[in-house]
C-alpha cells in the first residue's frame, strides 16, 4: 500500500464528464444528477482507508439525499487487485448498503480527468458542476470516535448555501490508485 494525498485539483474545475456501469445495472452519466451539489467520491473495496470511512460515506450520502447527490467511482486495476472487481464491487455495495451509485471506471479515464489519485478522494461539485471542495472527509480518517472536524460536511453546507468555498482544504489522503500498465 502506497500512501498518497490528493492533488488538490483547482477549485472552479468543470467535473468532467462520464457515462459508466453501475453495480445496480445500469449505465449512469453525470447528467443523471440533478441536484444542488455533486459529491464524486473516487474510491475502491480493499484500501483501509476507504473501509475506515465507508459508514460514514453512506451516512452522509443519506443525509443530504435530494440535496447532493453522491456517486462513488472504483478506478483501479481489478487484474491486479481483484477485490476491485465489479463483481466484488456489487458485493461491497449490497454489504455495506450503499444508497449511492457505485460506479467502474474500468478503462480509467474518469479517475484521470478529475485528477484523482488516491482512494478516497473526494470532489465536490456545485450546481454548474464546478468543484467547490475537494479534500479529505475529515480530521481523522481512522477512527468516526475521534473526529472534531467535519471538512466536507462543512464544505457542502457552503455550497448548499451558496457561500463561497471554504479557505483551508485539506487534502485527503489513502491508498494509491492502481493504474494499470500500459
Amino acid at each position: 500500500m502506497t500512501l498518497m494525498e490528493s492533488t488538490m485539483v483547482p477549485l472552479g474545475t468543470a467535473c468532467p464528464d462520464f457515462t459508466l456501469p453501475g453495480v445496480d445495472g445500469r449505465l449512469w452519466s453525470l447528467h443523471d444528477f440533478h441536484t444542488p451539489a455533486l459529491l464524486v467520491v473516487v474510491m475502491c473495496n480493499h484500501c483501509p482507508y476507504v473501509q475506515a470511512i465507508q459508514h460514514r460515506l453512506t451516512t452522509l450520502a443519506k443525509a443530504y439525499a435530494g440535496r447532493c447527490a453522491v456517486v462513488g467511482i472504483n478506478s483501479n486495476d481489478a487484474v491486479t487487485y481483484p477485490d476491485d472487481s465489479f463483481e466484488a464491487m456489487r458485493t461491497q455495495a449490497k454489504a455495506k448498503g450503499f444508497s449511492f451509485p457505485y460506479l467502474w471506471d474500468e478503462e480509467q479515464t474518469v479517475a484521470r480527468a478529475l485528477g484523482a489519485v488516491c482512494t478516497p478522494d473526494f470532489f465536490l461539485y456545485d450546481s454548474h458542476r464546478r468543484l467547490a471542495y475537494r479534500g479529505r472527509l475529515d480530521d481523522n480518517w481512522k477512527d468516526a470516535t475521534r473526529v472534531t472536524r467535519q471538512e466536507l460536511r462543512e464544505a457542502l453546507e457552503r455550497v448548499l448555501s451558496g457561500e463561497t468555498p471554504l479557505e483551508v482544504q485539506h487534502p485527503s489522503m489513502g491508498c494509491s490508485i492502481k493504474w494499470r500498465h500500459q
